[in-house]
């Protein structure tokens, strides 16, 4: 009989979105693990299911690192997010008051069609809100450029200090004593 090498594995499930799985699978190979299934969790999200052998060298320094990964790739996301959170809030309300603008110089126009003034004024009203409502989305534009231009170094290095954490983390892999 041939002696087999038994290897005791510990498994991870993570979620993801699409669009950003090569980046996690990226990172947690980088400590070690290696993805054994993927499948499609829900409308734009994969469920990746992960496996490292549990008697993994410098496995604490690894968990260490992993976990710092984990937050400073939270980090670059959310601040990813945050490049357009702002401004989206900002179009939003904006937009609701553009077209309450122009509903309610609709409304006067309808309601008073006997009354010239009211319906002057309707109509001005009415013009009002279409370019309130068309200059919305050109104010939103300049608010995400603006608030890009101030997060995009802070991505630039969070990004840089990840990337850091990673190549440590194969270092460790890598290396046979401490």
């Amino acid at each position: 009989m041939q002696d087999k090498d038994f290897v005791s594995y510990e498994y991870r499930t993570i979620n993801v979105k699409a669009k950003d799985q090569i980046k996690v699978i990226d990172m947690y190979e980088a400590f070690g693990w290696e993805v054994t299934s993927t499948t499609t969790a829900r409308i734009d999200g994969v469920t990746m299911s992960l496996k490292r052998d549990r008697k993994q060298k410098h496995k604490q320094e690894l968990i260490k690192l992993e976990r710092q990964a984990e937050d400073m790739y939270k980090t670059v996301n959310s601040l990813r997010r945050a490049k357009t959170a702002g401004a989206s809030v900002f179009a939003y309300i904006f937009g609701s008051i553009a077209a309450l603008i122009l509903g309610g110089g609709m409304s006067l126009t309808m309601l008073m069609s006997n009354s010239i003034p009211a319906f002057v004024c309707g109509v001005i009203l009415g013009i009002i809100g279409i370019i309130l409502c068309g200059a919305n989305y050109f104010i939103y534009k300049k608010l995400v450029i603006k608030k890009t231009k101030s997060l995009l170094p802070v991505i630039d290095d969070t990004e840089e200090k990840l990337a850091n954490l990673l190549e440590k983390g194969n270092d460790l892999l890598n290396t046979e004593i401490i």
